[in-house]
Parts: C-alpha cells; structure tokens; sequence
C-alpha cells in the first residue's frame, strides 16, 4: 500500500514538472518558430555582411541618401518621443497626485489616441491645416488676410510629423507612468514635504526618479513605434529608412540598397529593444502605494485655478490626439461623396477580415504552442527560443517586408525550377505575390500579441489541475478538451481579437506584400489619401478607427490593474 502511494505521488511530480520528452519536443517547437521569426534578421545580416558589391553598395548610400535617413529619423524620434514623455508623465502624475472635476472620465480618454492609427491623424492634421483646409480658410476670411500676407506653420514637415506621432503615441508612457505612480509608496513623497519641499521640487526629487523605469519603458514603446512608422513620414514627404526602404525596393528596384538599408535599421531596432528590456528591471510596486491609489486623498492639492489648468493640460492631448480627427473623420464620412463611394466597400473590408482571420488563427497557434513550450521546458534554449519568437513587434513593417522577400524570393526560384523541370510547371512563381507569404509575415510581426495574451491566460490555470487528471488517467487530448480549452477559451479569444485589429491597421508589410488582387482598408486609405481624396477614404478610416478602440480598452484596464 506504500509502495503504491510512493509511485502515485512520483508519477503526480513527474506529470506536474513535464515529462523529459514532452519538454524536448516542446523545445524543438519553440526553436522551429524562432528559425521563421528569425529568417528576415539572418536575410538582413546576411546581406550586410556578405561580400561582392556589397561593400560598394554601402559606401554609395552613405555618400548619398543614408546620413538623410540617420538624421531625420533620430530627429523624428527625438522631437516625437519628447512630445510623448511630456505629455504621458504630466498627464499620468496630474490623474494619479491629484484630484479635479473630470479627473475619472480623463483617466480613461487619455488612452483614446492609440485607437488612431498616426497614418489616419496625418491625412486628417493635413486636410486640416493644409492651405486650402477649413482652419486656414477661416482665418483668411476672419482676417480678410491673402496668400502670403500671414504666416501659418506648415503640417507637412518633419515637425507637423513629430506632433502628430507624439500625440497619438503619447499614451504608451502615459499608462505605465500613471501606473507607477500610483503603485509607489506616497510615504516617501509625504516625507519630503513634511520637511519642507514644494510640491514640484517632491515630484523632481521623489517621484519621477522612481517611476523613471515605468517612463523609459514607455518611451521605448513610443521610438519603436516612431522608428517603424511609414504612413506619416510618407505622407509628409519625410525621407526616412521606412521610407526610403520602400522607395528603394518598389521604386526604384535596388534591392542590395533596400537590404543595407534595412541592416542599418536594424541597429536601431536592436538598440530600442535591449533599452526596453533594461527598462522592465529595477521596477518595484509599494503596498503603501496599491493600497491608497484608489483613496480620495490626493498627494497635491489644487487651488481652484490649479484644477482649472489641470483639466486643461489633460484635456488637450485627448482632443489633439482622438476628439478632433474622429470629429472631422465623422464630418466627413456624412458627406455624400463619402457615402457614395463606400460601393465598393465590400471588396475591401473583404480582404481585410480574409487577411486578419488568417493572421489571428496563425498568431493563436503558434502562442500556444510557445506559451506551452515555455511551462513544460525549463531549458536555457526554450527561454532563448520564446525570447527570439517574440521579437516581430519590434520589427518595423518595412524591415520585415524586405527581410522575408530576399530569402523567400530565392527559394521561390529554386522551387519553381524544380516544378518546371520535373512537373512541367508553367505558371510563374508559386509564393512571391501570394497571401501566404503575407500572412506569414503578419504572423512574425503580431505573433508578441497573441503570445503576451495566451501566456497570461495559461499562468492563471493551476498546474495542480493538468497534475491531477493526469494521475487519473486522462490522457493528453482529453487534458486538452476538459480543462485548458475551456479555461484558455477567454485569452485565445483575445488574442485572435487582437491579432485580427492589428492586422487590419497594418500598412507597410500590406503594401510590400500583399497580391495585387488584395485590397484592404488600410491600404485603401492609403491610395485614396495620397490621391487627395480625403472624403472617399472617411468610411474606411472610420472603421479602422472603431475597430482600434477595443486593444486600447484592453491597455486601459491592464493598466488599472
């Protein structure tokens, strides 16, 4: 009898800790999915590395466009990322210190902007304040003022773009600030002004240095963000390596330069992760903190005045951020020239729900299968293989258009040989210019998304359940079917609902890879809005913008918690 009881308690350790082949096997998954994740970085290095023209080809880019692109994007970076941590940091330390009328309904519409894609608050800052848009006209008809008797400050640079970028970008410092400030211990700030500080010279001394972890994460967000950008620089007619990969891949055909470009690129990818990275550690919460976050005492009191300037300071990146253009988005979509051209807007949103359904399901698989890789494989090269597979967000659209295209392209060519020569193939190139290659490339750069989500889901099933009915006797399938298929039901479904918003917004990979015969809304945008034909494109940017509401409610509440 104690012999049974000592095998059943081992063999209940040795289900509970995974079986030694089940953890092999779940290590050669992980690896296999961090090979596809890292095939456009290899492709990329590869081709800054390899010898021939390469090196003639560098040489040439740098005597020519690629100081342009170093600077305006570091540029672009710097001004959008100051606009964002300004205006994040504030806004966060004014909802968590203080206390003013609309305080509760800002806390949440500060996220608003992110549910706008910055290609979409471009074309509408530009229809705006453009010469002959409804802001400059009033003012000429206010002023009686004619063309050149005024000075208005032009939208179409790189300043118009690090304004719109760093307003609708801005609420990614704004939720971890306004989390570690409401997480840190207020016996410390309390402290300092007991013994005689200002309220200012408290938050410069006591509190910003100790949620800076918090901001610095947030503002690598921000860069990576503003790095990856294509629509806004585009638009503005901002040469940046976004940019310019673009132009020197379809414009021009250079596809060596594209690749050097995308090499460079990299360097700053690499730099922007490794500095998030940093940034998640150090981070502590305060029980003092948690417990009084939600209490009425505020840490500042406001005069009258003060809570008047505060509702103000919080009230202007809501509406520059999301009040205005989906005001003006709305005003335009109620046109009759709008709703006129929304007859074809099935064919569109058609190939965007094909498009985000197939990314969703692939996204959804693959994080299952490295959220449970990374529960039953403890090894070093499970943990490196996760970490590898989950680096696409960081990749811009661009870099991993190309990335994917040069080595893909290759094999395309070796494999329509063989089908030519041994199966009388005729029909051209069997991947480039398909879907698959385009929804293996939206799987790479949304698979993080899904993965965050499903990991999170898992970690709250108590090992003890999958233990247990193992014990019993239940086999793997059915371990599956009873127990984590019901409780994984509400984080699949978030992930794929994720993964599917994302994919909708997505335009530079879109426009790199997508078939000729594949129209989606955001590329639709896009065309229309670089024809100028702001009206036509209202609808279309309309839906982008509801259907980006629902993973900013989403960052909203994970943010409260």
């Amino acid at each position: 009898m104690a012999l049974s009881a000592d095998l059943s308690v081992g063999r209940l350790r040795r289900t509970a800790s995974g079986p030694a082949s089940g953890a092999d096997g779940w290590t050669l998954g992980a690896l296999a999915l961090a090979a596809l994740v890292g095939l456009p970085i290899a492709a990329i290095l590869w081709a800054a590395l390899s010898g021939g023209g390469s090196g003639e080809t560098l040489g040439a880019l740098a005597g020519t466009v690629l100081p342009t692109y170093i600077a305006n994007t570091a540029l672009l970076m710097l001004l959008a990322g100051t606009i964002a941590a300004v205006t994040g940091t504030g806004c966060a330390w004014l909802i968590a210190a203080t206390r003013f009328p609309g305080r509760r309904v800002l806390g949440w519409a500060l996220v608003l902007p992110l549910a706008l894609p910055a290609y979409l608050a471009a074309y509408i800052y530009a229809g705006l304040l453009d010469y002959a848009g409804p802001v400059q006209s009033a003012l000429r008809a206010a002023a009686g003022w004619e063309a050149g008797d005024y000075w208005f400050p032009d939208i179409r640079s790189l300043g118009g773009g690090a304004f719109v970028l760093g307003f609708v970008l801005y609420p990614y410092v704004y939720l971890l600030a306004r989390t570690a400030f409401a997480t840190q211990s207020r016996a410390q700030f309390r402290a300092a002004r007991s013994l005689g500080a200002a309220p200012s010279r408290a938050f410069w001394r006591v509190a910003l240095p100790a949620a800076r972890p918090a901001i610095a994460g947030g503002l690598a967000l921000v860069l990576m963000e503003v790095l990856a950008d294509f629509g806004v620089a585009e638009y503005f007619a901002i040469p940046t390596f976004s940019t310019g990969i673009f132009r020197s891949w379809l414009a021009m055909g250079d596809k060596p330069a594209a690749l050097k470009l995308a090499a460079v690129m990299l360097v700053f990818v690499i730099a922007l992760v490794a500095w998030e990275a940093r940034s998640r550690r150090g981070r502590s919460d305060s029980r003092d903190g948690l417990a009084a976050r939600d209490s009425d005492e505020p840490l500042v009191h406001l005069s009258p005045s003060g809570k008047a300037l505060a509702f103000a300071a919080c009230c202007t990146p809501v509406l520059l951020g999301f009040v205005i253009p989906a005001g003006y988005l709305v005003s335009l979509a109620m046109t009759p020239t709008a709703q006129g051209s929304a007859g074809d807007l099935a064919t569109y949103l058609g190939g965007s729900l094909r498009l985000g359904v197939a990314a969703a399901i692939l996204c959804v698989a693959a994080a299952l299968l490295l959220a449970f890789a990374r529960a039953r494989s403890k090894s070093r090269a499970t943990a490196g293989a996760i970490r590898l597979a989950t680096l696409g967000y960081a990749m811009p659209g661009a870099l991993l258009a190309v990335g994917l295209l040069a080595p893909l392209g290759a094999f395309d060519i070796a494999l329509t040989r063989v089908a030519r020569d041994s199966l009388g193939w005729s029909g051209g190139l069997l991947l480039t210019g398909t879907s698959a290659v385009l929804v293996y490339a939206l799987g790479v750069r949304f698979m993080t998304v899904a993965y965050n989500t499903v990991s999170g889901g898992l970690a709250r099933i108590p090992p003890g359940l999958d233990a247990a009915a193992r014990s019993l006797g239940a086999g793997p399938s059915r371990v599956l079917a009873r127990i984590y298929a019901p409780l994984l039901a509400p984080s699949l479904a978030g992930a794929a609902a994720l993964v599917f918003i994302d994919t909708l917004r997505e335009l530079p990979a879109t426009l790199i890879l997508r078939p000729f015969n594949l129209e989606t809304l955001a590329t639709r945008t896009y065309r229309l809005a670089g024809d100028e034909r702001l009206v036509e494109a209202a609808i279309p940017a309309l839906i982008l913008l509801a259907a980006g509401l629902l993973p900013v409610l989403v960052l909203n509440r994970l943010g409260k918690r």
